[in-house]
C-alpha cells in the first residue's frame, strides 16, 4: 500500500460541486484508470481519501489537495499519466507525490489559507479602504454563523486591495477550531460575496516547526 498526495487545481466548471460529490469524483477516476484505492475496515468499508479543507460551493482554487492510499505500488510518474486522462472538467492536477503511509493530514496541520477576491465594477474602492482599516483596527468582530456568535477579527491575518484595484487579497485562519470564511469578510465589508469571483491561492501548514505551503500562490 501507499499513499499520495495529489495537489490540484479546481475551474469554473466545477465551481459548484460539493466536497461529498468531489469526493466521489476521484473515486470514479481512479476507477476508469484502473488504479485501485484501499479501503477502510469495518462492516461498511469506504475509500481511503481525504480532502484538504473542503472549499464552500461557488468558489475556485489553485491549492486543492487530496491524500489517497492505493493498493498500487506505481510511481508518481505513473499515477499522473493515468489520471490525467481521465480527469473530469475544470479539474487539473499540478503535482503528485508519495507520502508517508502516517503523515499528518493537512486538515490537522493547516494554519492559514489565502484568497483573491474579484471585486465588481461598481465598487467605491475609498470607502472599501475604509472599512478595511477599520476592519483591522477592530479589537473584536462579533459575527453569528449557523446560529452561533462567533469572534471574526482573530480570524483575519491580512486584508488588503491588490494595485489593480479590483481584486481584494485576505488571508484567513484555517485551523480546525479556527476557520475564516471569505463570504464572512465579504459581508463585514458591505459586498455581497455572491457577485465576487473567489479563488483559494494557498493553503499554509506548520509540521515540525515547518511551514508547508500548497497551491501556487508564492509565500
Amino acid at each position: 500500500m501507499i499513499r499520495i498526495r495529489i495537489h490540484y487545481s479546481k475551474g469554473r466548471p466545477q465551481r459548484f460541486t460539493g466536497t461529498l460529490d468531489m469526493q466521489k469524483s476521484w473515486e470514479r477516476t481512479f476507477r476508469r484508470a484502473g488504479l485501485r484505492l484501499a479501503y477502510s475496515q469495518g462492516f461498511h468499508p469506504q475509500p481511503k481519501l481525504q480532502l484538504a479543507s473542503p472549499l464552500p460551493l461557488g468558489f475556485t482554487s489553485t491549492s486543492e489537495v487530496l491524500d489517497v492510499w492505493l493498493e498500487d505500488e506505481k510511481p508518481p510518474g505513473d499515477l499522473l499519466q493515468a489520471l490525467q486522462k481521465n480527469l473530469i472538467p475544470g479539474i487539473e492536477i499540478t503535482r503528485i507525490e508519495e507520502i508517508p503511509l502516517n503523515a499528518s493530514a493537512i486538515q490537522a496541520i493547516g494554519e492559514t489559507a489565502r484568497f483573491k477576491i474579484g471585486l465588481p465594477p461598481n465598487v467605491n474602492l475609498q470607502q472599501l479602504q475604509e472599512k478595511i482599516a477599520d476592519i483591522l483596527s477592530a479589537s473584536s468582530i462579533p459575527r453569528v454563523w449557523k446560529g452561533k456568535s462567533y469572534d471574526l477579527r482573530p480570524r483575519i491575518l491580512n486584508l488588503y486591495v491588490a494595485p489593480d484595484h479590483h481584486l481584494l487579497m485576505m488571508e484567513l485562519s484555517a485551523r480546525e477550531s479556527s476557520t475564516g470564511r471569505p463570504e464572512e469578510v465579504l459581508s463585514e465589508l458591505g459586498i455581497d460575496p455572491v457577485v465576487c469571483s473567489i479563488e483559494r491561492t494557498a493553503l499554509i501548514a506548520r509540521e515540525n516547526n515547518q511551514q508547508i505551503v500548497f497551491g501556487l500562490d508564492p509565500v
